[in-house]
C-alpha cells in the first residue's frame, strides 16, 4: 500500500516543481557547488517487490531532492542578495547624481530670482 506521507510527499514535490521545471530552460544561472540535481525515479507497479522498490526509491529521491533543492535555495538567496547590494549601490549613485542637479538647478533658480528681483527694483526707481 502507498503510505498517505508518500502521497503527500509526491503531491508537494509536483505542486512545487511544475513552475520551476517549466522555466529551467529559460535559466542560465546554476548552483554548481551543489553537485548535480538528483533524478527522478520511476514507479514501476509490475508487481508487489518492485513497487516496494520505487516507494523506497521515491523516498530517498525525496530525501536528496530536498538538499539539494535546500543547497540551491541557499546559493540563490546569496547570489540574490549580491546582485541587489549592487543594484542598490548603482541607484544610490544614480540618485546622488540627480540630486546633485537638481540642488544645482534649484541654486541657479534661486540666484537667477534675486538677481531679477534686484535688477527690477533698481529700474522700477526710473
Amino acid at each position: 500500500m502507498i503510505s498517505g506521507r508518500f502521497l503527500a510527499c509526491a503531491a508537494a514535490l509536483s505542486l512545487t516543481g511544475g513552475v520551476t521545471v517549466a522555466r529551467a530552460a529559460e535559466v542560465t544561472w546554476s548552483a554548481p557547488a551543489c553537485g548535480k540535481e538528483p533524478a527522478a525515479p520511476t514507479v514501476d507497479s509490475s508487481s508487489v517487490a518492485r513497487y516496494n522498490a520505487s516507494v523506497d526509491a521515491a523516498t530517498a529521491y525525496e530525501k536528496a531532492a530536498r538538499a539539494y533543492n535546500a543547497c540551491v535555495a541557499g546559493a540563490a538567496a546569496r547570489d540574490e542578495n549580491t546582485i541587489s547590494a549592487q543594484a542598490k549601490a548603482r541607484i544610490d549613485q544614480v540618485h546622488q547624481a540627480s540630486v546633485a542637479v537638481q540642488q544645482r538647478i534649484a541654486g541657479h533658480f534661486t540666484r537667477l530670482t534675486a538677481d531679477l528681483k534686484a535688477g527690477a527694483a533698481r529700474f522700477s526707481r526710473h
